[in-house]
């Protein structure tokens, strides 16, 4: 028992020093209390128990003091009592009230021996076996197992709360520096600051690293165009940002637009309404305050309840709300739905138009930071030109990712770069940005060449004169140089995006495609097409327009086969390959599987040589091939539509919305793709620079017609816009 004490107040006063030293003003009750928390040093693993146990007290003694400074102290303390824990538990073993002095040698065996036969028990010194140090003591026990349990369960609410991607155990991670002024700002409540700054942070997908040590500033009204190769991060920090996995002042209002909306038995109209929360809160406040007047006795009168109704009215008419149904009307037409759909329920819309519905509320209500991933995806060319116009006085903060050049041209007042895990920001619309970053990246690499040429001449003199002592202070001032000149880097390009259609097949005769008076509806009071009368050879290169709901898609898939027309006649070559890729083909992969097992399942019977070869003609090339397809970018997802459309060789594409998810690069190398294809090409788009790239003709659905279009797209644009002038 003395020894145990012994072993307490040595523990104690080891801890009691180290506080002094760290804390001379240390007040004494303070410093009995941490002391005696600590006298047990089993119930301490690491510095982050004696942290949680005693670090807020610490932290009430010193404030000045950093937390890593409060968790290194943490650690000293830790060392101190368990080394003294390792010294006490040394006494006590070698306790003097169990020595026995010796007069003489003794054989230990013999004595053990005579001992047993002599029926002496094992508490003899001659039998004594060692204290078995396998014993654990009971409520040390449930001690720990209550702290692993403890852990346990918030290790749990971590992965929870952790951000993954649908059909995927791959997470998205994120890490940034707090710059705890501007937190204390934002809890104390007196924050107003619109601009958002997010500092020195890091941006990760399991394994794969996005961005690292990045910085980025978004100006409160400001339009920022957002642009990089699929698969770099964009629509991940889009994500990080909106779950408030990257720390933003919380008086900020984030809205982004990447669901769909719910259907249910709501009105699209009220769908709309309903996403400015303060205007129907005010509403729903104005009808139960009227409906508590009116409760009130004839001649009676409720002064608190007239007086809030006052103040509800004027609120109401400073948010003009009674303008709001119009306004919400307008944007549901903007974005083609028509009178009649707008007084659909939600549950009556189909995916697509549920996501329209879902950037209609976010346009209505207009939140401080609106992100939009790819917002042009679900849209015609008539409610593309509708966007861009409403955009360009948006009066908030917008962050938009597009592939669409002229769409970014329109809208951006300033464009975000990611590359090789930077963020750059340039003034201006995409035009601006190409040639800055152009201009910017060649003298960059001149700059480097200059400097390489100045390191090699400098060199070759030290070298040369190293050992001639006539020279050594010269050659010494040439080493001080070169270590002062900056170290520059090479510009590190991104590798250019290729695809590559099949390019061997005999040539066909024409017509190779043909219809002939196609009539086609899915009931008769609603006629797709009425009689069209169209064909296609090996050398068309041929652009469908229109809205949506006009029919581009039906004709394409009466052209594939797919739908057989009600009459008239459809005429095929019977060497004819048609590959199609659909809108919806993506969708259509199966997410659990490798990009080389969809091929697999898709084409049996080749090598994995041979799929590999296949995807890697799409840029679906290295371990992209081997990663789950939920893992991909949507753009990678698309290269291994692409690679499996062109699987059978066809020597005839039909192509439905191809852009979609595609980055700028990739929208490129489609239409190179196309021009040296050597087969017949029929394409929906609504991708402005993909039309002028490869459209050689131009069609217009509408009215259950299909027409070729003389002027090209130019003169569709202004049929279009001449529209929105007459309905202003």
């Amino acid at each position: 028992m003395q020894c145990v004490t012994w072993k307490l107040d040595r523990g104690s006063m080891a801890c009691s020093a180290i506080l002094t030293s760290a804390f001379p003003s240390i007040d004494g009750e303070l410093l009995t209390y941490v002391t005696g928390v600590l006298e047990d040093p089993d119930d301490f693993n690491n510095a982050s128990d004696v942290y949680e146990a005693v670090g807020g007290v610490l932290h009430e003694v010193a404030r000045d003091k950093e937390e890593e400074e409060i968790l290194s102290l943490c650690g000293k303390l830790l060392k101190a009592v368990k080394v003294n824990d390792q010294g006490s538990n040394s006494s006590s073993t070698y306790s003097t009230s169990n020595m026995v002095l010796l007069d003489a040698p003794v054989h230990i065996g013999a004595k053990v021996e005579e001992e047993a036969k002599n029926g002496k028990d094992d508490s003899s010194i001659w039998m004594m076996k060692k204290a078995n140090s396998m014993l654990v003591d009971k409520k040390k026990l449930e001690k720990a197992d209550a702290k692993i349990k403890a852990k346990q369960e918030q290790r749990a609410q971590k992965d929870k709360n952790a951000v993954k991607p649908a059909g995927s155990t791959i997470t998205a991670t994120a890490s940034q520096a707090i710059n705890r002024k501007d937190q204390k700002m934002d809890d104390s409540g007196n924050s107003r600051a619109k601009d958002v700054r997010i500092e020195n942070f890091d941006l990760a997908f399991g394994d794969k690293v996005l961005l690292k040590e990045a910085d980025l500033t978004l100006s409160f009204g400001r339009r920022y165009g957002f642009v990089g190769r699929n698969g770099a991060g964009k629509s991940t920090l889009l994500k990080m940002i909106s779950s408030g996995e990257l720390r933003i002042p919380s008086h900020i209002s984030i809205l982004h637009v990447e669901q769909e909306v719910i259907g249910d038995d709501t009105i699209a109209t009220d769908s709309v309404l309903q996403s400015d929360e303060t205007r129907e809160r005010l509403v729903a406040e104005e009808r139960q305050l009227v409906e508590r007047l009116n409760a009130t006795s004839p001649g009676g009168s409720d002064p608190a309840t007239s007086s809030r109704l006052a103040e509800v009215y004027v609120h109401l008419e400073e948010i003009e709300a009674d303008k709001a149904p119009a306004r919400a009307a307008m944007i549901l037409a903007g974005l083609g739905f028509s009178p009649t759909m707008q007084r659909m329920k939600t549950r009556e819309f189909s995916g697509g138009w549920r996501m329209r519905l879902a950037l209609a509320r976010a346009l209505f209500s207009k939140p401080d930071l609106l992100l939009l991933d790819e917002p042009t995806n679900m849209l015609d060319i008539k409610a593309i030109l509708w966007l861009e116009s409403y955009l360009q006085g948006w009066p908030t903060t917008l962050l938009v990712v597009s592939h669409d050049k002229n769409f970014l041209n329109v809208v951006s007042t300033d464009i975000l770069f990611l590359h090789s895990k930077t963020l750059d920001s340039y003034r201006g619309d995409y035009e601006v940005f190409f040639k800055t970053k152009t201009e910017k990246l060649t003298n960059q690499q001149k700059e480097f060449e200059a400097q390489q040429q100045l390191r090699a001449h400098v060199q070759v003199f030290i070298d040369r004169f190293r050992y001639n002592a006539n020279r050594a202070a010269l050659v010494q001032s040439k080493i001080k140089f070169l270590e002062k000149l900056p170290v520059l880097k090479p510009v590190e390009k991104e590798s250019d995006v290729i695809l590559r259609f099949p390019a061997e097949f005999e040539k066909l005769s024409p017509p190779i495609l043909q219809l002939d008076e196609v009539a086609f509806y899915y009931s008769k009071d609603k006629p797709i097409f009425k009689k069209i009368d169209i064909s296609a050879n090996m050398e068309s290169r041929t652009c469908m327009v229109g809205e949506n709901g006009s029919g581009k898609t039906t004709l394409l898939k009466i052209l594939i086969g797919q739908l057989e027309p009600i009459s008239g006649v459809m005429h095929r070559h019977r060497n004819l390959r048609i590959g199609y890729f659909s809108q919806h083909h993506v969708d259509q992969l199966d997410m659990e599987q490798t990009s080389v097992e969809v091929m697999a399942s898709r084409f049996p019977g080749h090598t994995v040589e041979r799929y590999r070869h296949q995807l890697g003609s799409f840029g679906v090339t290295g371990e992209l091939a081997t990663r789950t397809v939920s893992s991909l970018s949507g753009g990678q997802k698309s290269r291994v539509a692409f690679a499996l459309m062109c699987m059978g060789n066809p020597n005839f594409l039909v192509l439905d919305e191809p852009t979609n998810h595609l980055d700028i690069e990739t929208v490129e190398a489609l239409g190179k793709a196309i021009n040296t294809f050597k087969g017949g090409v029929m394409l929906v788009s609504h991708d402005e620079s993909l039309i002028r790239l490869t459209c050689k003709e131009l069609w217009v659905c509408a009215d259950g017609d299909v027409k070729s279009m003389e002027g090209g797209l130019d003169e569709y644009k202004r049929i279009v816009e001449a529209e929105f002038a007459a309905q202003k």
